[in-house]
């Protein structure tokens, strides 16, 4: 065999593994792509079990807080834009600008839900009203699912990002067009806190 022919079998050999690394990089930023869209889907069918509650929730609550209109129609607004945002956030999870939206649609609904739940305190037939009470606790059950969903969403997106920006995976990325994903997170610290549903 020449020497000519084994160097470009050499080349040959290292352009293949070269090509095969790249495919392996794009494989894997694609894979990651897809296991944060996956966690958003999880975090999406809580989000919309949530909606569904809070209008059972409000009309249930209708007949005692007859004076308390104004909250009831805030908190059926405040789900009503929830809801648009998730929309918007499941047909592009990691869209900053979707994902921002939601995180303040979000922090509405939480805060109106909130006072809704302060102000019910102070009917005691709506507090010992069984449906009211079953209601309340399924939505306990929703916010700690949506809490957890929300965390592997981040985690998921967390390990896409950081494949994003190592080298040499960054420039596969940069060239393909795979742009950082946006976490899910609350912004305001009071709405760190988990809502108080108890009416024990």
């Amino acid at each position: 065999m020449s020497p000519l022919l084994i160097v470009i079998a050499v080349l040959a050999a290292l352009a293949l593994i070269a090509v095969m690394f790249l495919v392996g990089m794009y494989n894997k930023l694609v894979e990651l792509r897809n296991r944060f869209k996956n966690a958003y889907a999880q975090i999406d069918v809580q989000l919309k079990r949530r909606y569904d509650l809070i209008p059972n929730l409000v009309e249930t609550a209708k007949g005692y807080l007859k004076h308390e209109r104004g909250t009831l129609e805030a908190v059926i607004a405040a789900r009503n834009a929830a809801a648009t945002a998730n929309t918007g956030a499941a047909a592009n999870p990691g869209d900053p600008a979707a994902m921002k939206q939601l995180a303040s649609a979000e922090g509405a609904l939480s805060g109106t839900l909130g006072r809704l739940f302060a102000l019910s305190e102070a009917y005691p037939d709506l507090k010992a009203n069984t449906t009211m009470l079953s209601m309340m606790e399924e939505l306990t059950s929703t916010e700690n699912k949506v809490s957890f969903s929300r965390q592997a969403y981040n985690d998921s997106v967390m390990a896409y990002n950081t494949q994003c920006e190592v080298f040499p995976s960054s420039i596969i990325a940069g060239t393909f067009h795979f742009t950082a994903a946006e976490l899910f997170a609350i912004e305001n610290p009071e709405q760190r806190e988990a809502q108080k549903v108890s009416f024990a």
